[in-house]
């Protein structure tokens, strides 16, 4: 365990004597500064430090990150300050332990406004700088692995494993981390659901053994048809779906395993998108597709920046079998996701660096970063951030599609609705109706990912209050709220005062009181007077001159009532 280990894992570039001299000086600082210090599994505490740092190095990150990794803890746990850091290693190094240390704050449960202002910080940081966040992955990724350390405290292993499949697996998907994503949250499946997680282990070993030997066989069968084709084909290999993945699956299958066709899905890697779509045609040739299973996100990527093709076909003894297609450039990519694409300008003073200059290879896969920290701004309460977050950010995503081809993301249950406010609040608010897909849909129709929504608009047309009762997205409810409360108050009600003069009897208020509610006028206040046998009455209700007149030719078909006179007031 030494610096050498860290320059060995990242391949993709070598590095500078200058940044080697800054890697050999975190590592000797933070091993310093945790000298003595033990986890709960018994090991140094160092060591935790090192294996973050050396997951970095694997994600190919800059030696600031890396450095940063091997001292995110320094802060938190040792006698040293955020301000010595920054003294020993610069603005910049110290910027991204602050963030980490900041996240580390951040606890899912028990959610009140302490918890939502932190995930206020976790957002921050992820629009000023995502390196923190892929910091606070390599943490939490190495924390979970050594979860089983706190066997004694049951409670606080459940709360992490929660903490990390539903806040942290989320944001790896989110960044096109889908590796990742995929092992926080199978590490996370045995604390959160330890009667499923047993259940799936024993009843699923024999079944993946048997589909690889059935796979290898298919395997065989497409590299040579490949190969004849002159596909150059990187390699051909295997992906099992994940625990988690499959369990979610099972429950949706009535824990049925022969119901699972791709429980091991064929993976071909090519060189280029041409040959992706022609691997795609040999595919088809060699066995028939399944109707409505073929994927191009090669075309139409995931928001998530994911990128590759799915066909499922009935395969050698008709079994249906999943095929994945994709280059080596798109592979590296669905494996670490944007951190593949991460790349910072060389600084030419740490003034550069304050004023943020960073590039991203595909900025349009951050857009959901920009419109999460734009979304922030517009909940002035702690609370609501925290549920909108949840709801918008933490559940399952759908994908429609503009007439103009632009792609929406959205939360799982999204209405045509939620769409139209997605894309311009106006757009929303004068929404009148929307066809999917060109035929005409309801308001309230659940979109489905890869529909084609076009909104039909009318001018000065407002929202309906109805709405809120199906939209999904918290910014269509605010926005709704909001024009109607404004609407509400545009509209001022008349009230009319009544004055009835009538022979007192046992009856007669309320007699007068069933008309008034039979024709649907609210009563606000009503004083009454006895003057000998006459009974004076005042009634305020909320009536215009129209309702008020009809209103007095039901009520003088009461034989007491002597005398009626209204005004508006």
């Amino acid at each position: 365990m030494n610096v050498r280990d860290l320059i060995k894992e990242r391949q993709s570039k070598n590095f500078t004597n200058e940044e080697i001299s800054l890697l050999g000086r975190a590592f000797d600082f933070s091993k310093r500064g945790h000298q003595g210090q033990k986890r709960k599994s018994g090991e140094p505490y160092f060591n935790h430090c090192f294996q973050t740092a050396l997951q970095l190095a694997n994600w190919q990150m800059d030696s600031p990150t890396i450095a940063a990794g091997l001292l995110h803890d320094i802060a938190e746990d040792t006698k040293y300050s955020l301000e010595e850091i920054k003294k020993e290693f610069g603005e910049e190094i110290s910027f991204l332990v602050g963030g980490v240390t900041k996240l580390g704050h951040l606890k899912y449960l028990n959610a009140d406004i302490e918890q939502a202002e932190n995930l206020r910080k976790m957002i921050l940081a992820l629009s000023q700088d995502l390196r923190v966040i892929f910091i606070k992955l390599a943490d939490r990724l190495h924390n979970i692995k050594t979860l089983s350390a706190l066997s004694q405290t049951p409670n606080k292993q459940k709360r992490i494993a929660l903490e990390t499949s539903e806040i942290y697996a989320t944001i790896a998907y989110r960044l096109g981390m889908a590796n990742l994503a995929g092992e926080l949250e199978d590490l996370s499946f045995p604390y959160i659901n330890p009667s499923g997680y047993k259940w799936l282990i024993e009843n699923i070993k024999e079944k993946y053994g048997n589909r690889q030997k059935y796979l290898e066989k298919v395997k065989n069968i497409i590299e040579k048809k490949l190969k004849e084709s002159g596909i150059r084909l990187v390699k051909v290999d295997f992906r099992a779906k994940r625990y988690s993945s499959l369990y979610k699956k099972l429950l949706r299958e009535n824990m049925n395993l022969e119901q699972i066709y791709d429980l091991v899905a064929l993976r071909i890697i090519v060189n280029t998108i041409e040959e992706c779509y022609t691997a795609l045609g040999i595919v088809h040739q060699t066995w028939p597709p399944l109707p409505g299973r073929i994927k191009d996100y090669i075309a139409m990527p995931k928001p998530n920046g994911y990128r590759s093709l799915h066909t499922t076909v009935f395969c050698l003894d008709n079994k249906l079998t999943e095929f994945q297609i994709r280059t080596l450039e798109m592979h590296q990519a669905s494996e670490n996701g944007i951190a593949a694409h991460w790349l910072y300008e060389q600084k030419k003073s740490e003034k550069d660096y304050l004023e943020k200059k960073s590039v991203f290879a595909e900025k349009k896969e951050l857009a959901w970063v920009e419109q999460l920290r734009s979304w922030q701004k517009e909940f002035s309460n702690s609370e609501e951030f925290l549920k909108s977050l949840k709801i918008d950010f933490l559940k399952d995503r759908i994908f429609a599609i503009t007439p103009k081809g632009e792609v929406i993301d959205l939360p799982a249950g999204s209405t045509p609705v939620d769409f139209a406010y997605a894309i311009h609040t106006e757009i929303g608010a004068s929404c009148v109706g929307s066809k999917i897909n060109g035929k005409i849909t309801p308001l309230d129709y659940q979109i489905q990912s890869g529909d084609l929504v076009e909104i039909l608009v009318q001018k000065s047309k407002k929202p309906s209050e109805s709405w809120l009762e199906f939209v999904k997205t918290s910014m269509a409810k605010k926005k709704i709220k909001s024009s109607v409360k404004k609407s509400s108050k545009l509209i001022k009600k008349e009230i009319a005062e009544f004055k009835i003069t009538a022979i007192d009897r046992i009856g007669l208020l309320k007699d007068i009181s069933s008309i008034f509610s039979r024709n649907r006028i609210n009563i606000q206040t009503t004083n009454t007077n006895l003057i000998g046998q006459h009974r004076l009455i005042k009634i305020k209700c909320e009536a215009d001159k129209e309702k008020s007149e009809k209103l007095i030719l039901k009520l003088k078909k009461i034989k007491e009532i002597k005398e009626i006179n209204y005004k508006i007031i």
